[in-house]
């Protein structure tokens, strides 16, 4: 059998913006162009949030482009002395290039990556800038990601007229569609006119003359009252804000008693987080801790009722909008926000501002906490209809189940953990309240190709159906016990395989709980990254390499300590809760299928016996890209 030989000439080096086009879903949504929009008009409310410009206008054309134009101070035009290109250029063309790695041009901003209006550049057929600074004109332009006509200078204008105007045509062979969605476009520029306020934002669609402006003098408020048509409490919602250097929030609340939550919206330097993250985290427990204590010292809750979460949560309606210099989301998309260290800082300053409103507006504050004990008291008996916790048929519970004290399976998580050590640890990080535990001894087995009638016969599949209550192959979750089954591995290599055998279980035994999002995957940090006093975890080591960058920009002194966890079980029980099991704090990624044949197909070619010279043929092809395609 003749072998493909393999040597430094097959090894293929990605330079540019061309990682973008091969692989633009690691970049961007590719079923439309509107985050490419988002990207633009990002740049601008950066400058906007920083105080340099005051007007942000976007023009959808005609012929399907889209234009974004700002007062601000105009992009670069001199040359970088280390790439000796213009800066317009650097920013266009090369990734992880930008202003925003340091505090230097921008207090706050959105744009953390380096890789926003380049991913335009990529993504697009043309772009065209035109750039307004130290009293000149100038133009450059691009075609399919390469510079195709040079900046020049077009003309003088007064020196304080200054700004960026960028239009772009996105590519259709990167795109399922190539058509910006208005009403997103609306929505969207809305909220930043909102948010940003005394920002004038204009909209013209030029096929339809359609035109809106939008600019703010009052609070938010007035936007989330605006936003709600049932009576709510209080009548005008509370209010607050607070700044310290590194992080800022603003944010309006108000209950709905009549119904459940109609508003709710949280953004980060002025993105909408639509996935929530751990400032909302941090928003839901500085709540439930404000009125359990107004609540506890006015002696408020009923014997035997206990307020948690979900009762606070149930008709509450909001607007946040944060500030951090040290953002981070789950992915370029921005839809979800993993700061950490955000969550107890919303947290402490919701608790603290709501703790002091509450005891001034006495009987407001009597009325809301009625409607949380209410709340509570509704879930109490709901829960005692249910059985969770005591089955009087079929199998047992498996021994090495840890259980959790909470019998509604709406509230309860299960986490599968690696191995009995991580699962010591884990059941010492667990909240007993809601979270389950059950370690699994080492690879389980790969069920992808065996029977679901015959998949029982292994001991650890056998306890997994146990623990769940639903049957492989069955479509009747009545029995669930827990709507959050959480797979916990370890973040190496080894760890992510045996994920996978417990995705490839679920996605083929039990493809009714995957459908309906019961499954998740936890996802604990490879490394800890000691700086002085400060700890920071990184999923990865490109996540590492990120926090020592951030880190080298600031010039620190203080000695910097890496550590490579080896698993979950080196990590101690107060590590494992804030990185991994802690709801505020936590990574945790749901896992869901858009398109169930391609993924089927994957996953056969990855676990299929039969399919071993497929995969050889893949790995040697691919196997060093993180997405499948």
């Amino acid at each position: 059998m003749n072998k493909k030989e393999y040597t430094a000439e097959h090894i293929e080096v990605l330079t540019g913006l061309e990682p973008v086009q091969k692989r633009p879903g690691m970049y961007t949504d590719t079923n439309n162009p509107n985050h490419l929009a988002q990207e633009a008009i990002d740049n601008s409310v950066d400058e906007a949030i920083s105080g340099f410009a005051t007007k942000i206008d976007i023009i959808l054309k005609k012929d399907g482009s889209l234009v974004v134009i700002d007062n601000g101070r105009g992009m670069p035009v001199d040359k970088h002395p280390k790439e000796k290109l213009t800066g317009v250029e650097v920013i266009m063309t090369k990734l992880h290039a930008g202003g925003k790695f340091s505090n230097k041009s921008y207090e706050f901003s959105g744009g953390l990556h380096g890789v926003g209006v380049s991913v335009i550049n990529a993504l697009s057929t043309k772009v065209d800038i035109q750039i307004k600074r130290n009293g000149k004109s100038h133009t450059i332009s691009f075609k399919d990601g390469k510079k195709s006509a040079p900046l020049k200078v077009t003309g003088k204008i007064p020196q304080k007229e200054t700004g960026t105007s960028i239009q772009f045509w996105p590519n259709k062979k990167f795109f399922d569609s190539i058509q910006f969605t208005k009403s997103f476009l609306l929505r969207s520029l809305k909220a930043k006119a909102i948010l940003c306020q005394g920002l004038t934002v204009t909209f013209l669609d030029e096929k339809t003359k359609e035109q809106q402006t939008w600019c703010f003098k009052e609070g938010l408020e007035k936007f989330l009252s605006d936003g709600i048509q049932s009576p709510i409490l209080p009548e005008e919602p509370f209010t607050g804000e607070f700044k310290s250097d590194n992080e800022a929030v603003i944010f309006a609340i108000c209950w709905t008693p009549e119904v459940s939550t109609e508003v709710a919206e949280s953004y980060v330097n002025l993105i909408p987080t639509i996935q929530g993250g751990t400032h909302v985290n941090g928003l839901r427990t500085g709540l439930l801790e404000a009125i359990r204590g107004f609540a506890e010292m006015r002696n408020l809750i009923p014997r035997g009722v206990k307020i948690n979460n979900e009762d606070i949560w149930e008709n509450c309606n909001y607007i946040m909008s944060v500030k951090l210099r040290e953002a981070q989301f789950l992915g370029q998309t921005k839809e979800k926000l993993t700061s950490r260290q955000c969550a107890s800082f919303i947290s402490g300053v919701i608790k603290d501002s709501l703790t002091l409103w509450l005891h001034k507006h006495v009987k407001v504050a009597e009325e809301i906490t009625a409607l949380v004990v209410e709340n509570a008291q509704k879930r109490q008996r709901s829960r005692q209809k249910i059985t969770r916790k005591k089955i009087t048929s079929g199998p047992q519970l498996p021994g090495k189940l840890t259980d959790c004290v909470n019998s509604d399976p709406k509230n309860c998580e299960l986490f599968l953990v690696e191995g009995d050590s991580a699962g010591g640890s884990a059941k010492q990080a667990r909240d007993k309240e809601y979270q389950a535990v059950m370690p699994l001894r080492g690879k389980i087995l790969n069920t992808w190709e065996v029977d679901t009638n015959q998949i029982l016969n292994s001991q650890e599949v056998h306890d997994i159906s146990v623990a769940i209550g639903v049957e492989p192959g069955s479509s009747d979750i009545s029995k669930l016990r827990y709507h959050k089954i959480c797979i916990l591995a370890d973040a190496d290599s080894d760890g992510q395989h045996i994920a996978t055998l417990l995705c490839a279980l679920f996605m083929k035994h039990f493809r009714n709980l995957v459908e309906l999002g019961h499954v998740y995957i936890s996802l604990p940090p490879l490394y800890r990254i000691d700086v002085g006093k400060e700890v920071h975890y990184a999923l990865d080591d490109d996540e590492k390499q990120g926090i020592l960058d951030s880190i080298a920009t600031k010039k620190k002194t203080a000695k910097i300590t890496v550590q490579r966890f080896k698993g979950l079980g080196e990590m101690n029980p107060i590590q494992l809760r804030d990185t991994t099991m802690n709801i505020d704090t936590r990574r945790l990624l749901q896992l869901t299928v858009t398109n169930h044949n391609k993924a089927i197909a994957i996953m056969d070619m990855l676990l299929a016996k039969k399919r071993a010279a497929d995969r050889k043929q893949w790995l040697e092809s691919k196997g060093d890209l993180a997405n499948i395609d």
